[in-house]
């Protein structure tokens, strides 16, 4: 098959990438649909650019996506990578062979000035996503709030602020997509969870 594809290993159905965007979800409108009950209705969003393929999870499932068994927010895919949708497998192909790096960052220059807090609070945010156990939802307000002893009140202003560097629009899921945004661009790196044996020495 000439051009990119994703093939299901589950069933060995192969799908063309042929649209700019292919959504991917269990939902009759998904243009791969998957029918398991770990992927959400709307999943993720497989993105052609050029030759290039990248793969964005939409953040509104537990289960999120994986390639090759590594939690992402948004990736750059290489031929044979293998991408989870909750616990459905596919395989993508037809991709340039090429020495790209999979976390390149897809708009260079895209990231704000931020603040040293501003920082604090975005890595509190993405923490959840970032750990090595199953994706789940961003931190709340309150979890931030906690993580960094300070009032809610406070971390809601940062994240209004930061939700205006960024440019998130209002509506749903906002929290998740300034945590996709932000783990995209790169600002905030995966971390061990065991770090409370450092913090009690």
């Amino acid at each position: 098959m000439d051009g990119p594809y994703l093939r299901v290993e589950d069933t060995g159905d192969i799908h063309a990438l042929a649209a700019e965007v292919t959504t991917v979800g269990r939902g009759e409108g998904a243009d791969i649909r998957l029918n398991d009950p770990s992927v959400s209705q709307l999943h993720a969003e497989l993105v052609r650019r050029g030759p290039y393929v990248y793969v964005v999870d939409l953040g509104l499932s537990r289960n999120g996506t994986r390639v090759n068994g590594r939690p992402i927010a948004r990736r750059v895919l290489e031929e044979g990578d293998v991408v989870s949708f909750g616990t459905a497998r596919c395989r993508a192909g037809g991709l340039p062979r090429e020495q790209i790096s999979p976390d390149i960052e897809l708009r260079r220059g895209a990231a704000p000035e931020l603040t040293r807090r501003e920082l604090d609070v975005l890595t509190a945010l993405c923490r959840p996503a970032l750990s090595e156990e199953a994706f789940v939802a961003p931190a709340t307000a309150k979890d931030i709030a906690e993580a960094l002893v300070v009032t809610e009140a406070a971390v809601k202003q940062h994240l209004l602020r930061l939700y205006q560097k960024f440019r998130i629009p209002e509506g749903q899921n906002r929290r998740t997509r300034l945590a996709n945004e932000v783990v995209a661009l790169g600002l905030v790196r995966p971390m061990p969870i065991s770090g409370s044996a450092r913090r009690a020495s």
